[in-house]
């Protein structure tokens, strides 16, 4: 499989109806220059984001868990990620997003897999 180039940013974006001054908290993933931004549903204030670490500032409970979540998406994208390769599946935007939000491919059956499988050994056999 060929390598492409993936990669994944937290970043600020400006809510529209915030009074406060926070901003959304967005993840993007970036696979072969083309992108997917995800809102992570949580804000924070830009004087407490920290924008090399892609993490919010401080050591308060609110802070923590904003950051646990990050780290726990984070890692699920990467898993996601390890799942197609594992699979011998593309690496494409459409795929990782598909996974993210729940929309993987259909069941199959027992015997429709048994006949891929024997199908794949008769060509190995071949070669």
């Amino acid at each position: 499989m060929i390598e492409k180039t993936f990669s994944l940013l937290y970043y600020l974006k400006p809510s529209k109806n915030d009074r406060n001054g926070l901003k959304s908290i967005y993840m993007r993933i970036t696979v072969d220059y083309q992108r997917f931004e995800m809102s992570t549903k949580y804000k924070c204030h830009p004087d407490k984001w920290l924008a090399s670490a892609n993490r919010v500032k401080g050591k308060t409970e609110e802070a923590r868990m904003i950051n646990s979540y990050l780290e726990t998406l984070q890692l699920k994208v990467h898993q996601v990620r390890k799942y197609l390769l594992d699979n011998d599946k593309e690496i494409s935007l459409e795929n990782i997003k598909n996974v993210l939000q729940g929309k993987s491919e259909q069941n199959r059956m027992i015997l429709e897999i048994f006949a891929e499988h024997n199908q794949k050994m008769e060509t190995k056999n071949v070669s």
